[in-house]
């Protein structure tokens, strides 16, 4: 007997992202770079780590009630609060999922039908394709323009039907590093509020932002706490990628369908790291910005080597991607398509990359 596939699963490939990363991973004990997945390359904070130990060595190693431990929920309450001056409702409005991607996932299936229109900006996290694919919606993408990453608002306007659904909004953004701006996220509001259109928000490099950014919540816009789902987690900011801890923050009517997916996806989160992250959200604001002064460091020094090279990097705002025109670099080498171009980069120079033609839509 074959097993034939389902027609989802077929419609989209292994992630080319954790793909590079597994074929840099091959070369073994060769001295190399992986810059191809994010995650940190320095380790978690010590307190947090000493909090799941004792979490574990206290047994609270069985199922934590589905939607999050009373703890973690009080803690992103308390930094929520902390940070943007509103206060989410524990009981009603926050849900803890195994990382963010199943936050995504779980707000997609619950918030979408089949048939519904998805509007992602383009280029994007490699996810949001299959998320749209695998909750049987049909993306719609606008393109978000180098070299500042701004969008058409002609463009986006003209996204906008009846059919649309939702919007994916992932700021600071990945892959761009771009930070969507208060006015550009007012406009996106207008939209959402005019054709009555969910927001969902994923927020996980919130905490990272360079050259005095601010990071603004859709959520925290006029008209907009009701119809956004805000997504983020303690992967990035608190370097705990392999924990897989997220959440949504989201109005009680979409957090009870939210609940529901996501119990029969996942059941719950680790409770031990629960915990862990219930501790770590509790640190002072002295923690953020050590992190973003550290992060903005790393942001320079590597933007001055690309360009040394001979790569053309664009600026970054935020996040840790650096979006590169390698095209010189690449007929220097003799290659004419970036995926072959990155495969030469771990073979020959032993640097993990990824194509970029990774987080455009596939053309027909």
């Amino acid at each position: 007997m074959t097993i034939r596939p389902s027609q989802k699963a077929s419609q989209f490939a292994e992630s080319v992202i954790r793909e590079m990363t597994r074929v840099f991973m091959a070369r073994g004990d060769k001295p190399g770079a992986n810059l191809a997945q994010g995650f940190p390359d320095f380790a978690a904070p010590e307190s947090m780590k000493e909090a799941a130990c004792t979490a574990i060595r206290s047994d609270i190693n069985q199922y934590a009630i589905t939607w999050g431990t009373k703890n973690l929920r009080k803690a992103i309450a308390d930094k929520t609060e902390k940070h943007y001056g509103v206060r989410p409702d524990t009981e009603t409005e926050i849900t803890v999922t195994c990382g963010t991607t199943e936050a995504m996932m779980s707000a997609m299936l619950a918030l979408v039908d089949p048939g519904d229109e998805v509007i992602v900006f383009e280029p994007f996290y490699e996810n949001y394709g299959p998320d749209a694919i695998l909750s049987d919606a049909v993306p719609k993408f606008v393109t978000l323009r180098a070299p500042d990453w701004s969008f058409d608002e002609e463009e986006l306007t003209r996204a906008f039907t009846n059919k649309t659904r939702a919007i994916i909004i992932n700021t600071p953004n990945n892959p761009t590093g771009k930070v969507f701006s208060r006015a550009e996220l007012e406009f996106i509001a207008k939209l959402c509020i005019e054709w009555n259109v969910i927001a969902i928000t994923d927020e996980i490099y919130e905490h990272m932002l360079y050259d005095g950014l601010e990071h603004v919540r859709m959520a925290d816009l006029p008209g907009m706490k009701e119809r956004t789902v805000t997504i983020t987690g303690i992967s990035k900011t608190y370097s705990a990628t392999g924990w897989r801890i997220g959440w949504l923050i989201a109005p009680p009517e979409a957090t009870n369908a939210i609940r529901k997916v996501h119990d029969f996806l996942t059941v719950g989160a680790a409770a031990p790291l629960q915990e862990a992250a219930a501790h770590a959200l509790g640190y002072p604001d002295s923690y953020y910005e050590e992190l973003e002064k550290n992060y903005q460091s790393k942001r320079d020094t590597l933007m001055a080597t690309l360009k040394e090279v001979g790569f053309k990097p664009f600026e970054t705002q935020g996040a840790y991607y650096i979006m590169v025109d390698a095209s010189e670099l690449m007929a220097l080498t003799g290659h004419d398509n970036d995926v072959d171009f990155a495969h030469w980069m771990i073979r020959e120079i032993g640097v993990a990359t990824v194509p970029g033609s990774s987080f455009f839509k596939k053309q027909s």
